[in-house]
């Protein structure tokens, strides 16, 4: 195992929540992978933070994840405001290089992905396998699942035991599911993905470099969907608290259990 120094993998505070700073989050989870340690890696941005704020359930699941990424603009931007100059590291593109990964070991890593309206995990699971030969995606399910269905599902999880297990059920669906489920399959890697089935299965797409490179992905999320617009709205409020939070509290870097 890659076993990291503190000044590589330190956990720093934002609004009270963990973000956990490795210089290689995919090398990190590679290796807890091939010793079948379980994960539940949580892609925190703005809105997630402000949610968890009303929420104490996310902020107990995201306070006590094995790993937390700084996914969102405003999550980095904060880290630097605290001298804390890291790269954004999107949930996308962290469960993408997973997936370009896991044909160069021997096997294959096993994945699942579940969420998304009907067909649409089944189409990027087509489009994984098209893309990158012998990639071991064992399974798909849509996340519109009855309550009678569940408990079959579950067990095919239980039966497959994927060692990577991709949720798309959106920000805090996702977390709350895989924080009530992932005793079922405990040596899994889980990662909350929100909409990435949609745009790996071409029925959306991701915003353009530019605005990923800049910051401003959310401007393109909210021109495609403008219902997004009340959600956007703890972006300002995350600034808010993050600028309260800077004046009335420290912000100490703590050594993490890496």
């Amino acid at each position: 195992m890659t076993y990291l120094t503190p000044s590589q993998s330190n956990q720093f505070s934002v609004l009270g929540l963990p973000v956990h700073l490795l210089n290689d989050y995919p090398s990190w989870l590679a290796d807890r992978i091939e010793q079948g340690l379980g994960c539940h890696v949580v892609t925190l941005n703005a809105e997630m933070t402000m949610q968890a704020e009303h929420s104490p359930a996310l902020a107990h699941i995201i306070q006590n994840a094995e790993l937390v990424i700084p996914d969102g603009a405003g999550i980095v931007l904060y880290l630097k405001l605290h001298g804390r100059h890291v790269n954004r590291c999107p949930g996308i593109e962290l469960s993408a290089t997973l997936l370009a990964r896991s044909p160069q070991f021997n096997p294959p890593w096993s994945i699942f992905f579940f969420g998304g309206a009907p067909g649409v995990a089944a189409k990027a699971a087509e489009v994984w396998q098209q893309n990158a030969p012998g990639i071991a995606i064992v399974g798909t399910q849509n996340g519109y699942l009855t309550p009678d269905e569940e408990p079959a599902f579950l067990h095919r999880l239980k039966t497959l035991q994927p060692q990577i297990i991709y949720v798309g059920l959106g920000v805090p669906r996702q977390e709350l599911w895989i924080a009530q489920h992932r005793h079922y399959c405990p040596n899994s890697i889980w990662i909350g993905v929100g909409g990435s089935f949609d745009i790996w299965a071409g029925t959306k797409t991701r915003a353009p470099k530019w605005f990923c490179d800049n910051h401003l992905e959310w401007v393109y999320r909210l021109y495609q969907e403008p219902w997004r617009w009340k959600r956007m709205s703890a972006l300002p409020k995350f600034a808010w608290r993050s600028l309260i939070y800077r004046l009335t509290k420290r912000n100490p870097v703590i050594v993490s259990k890496f």
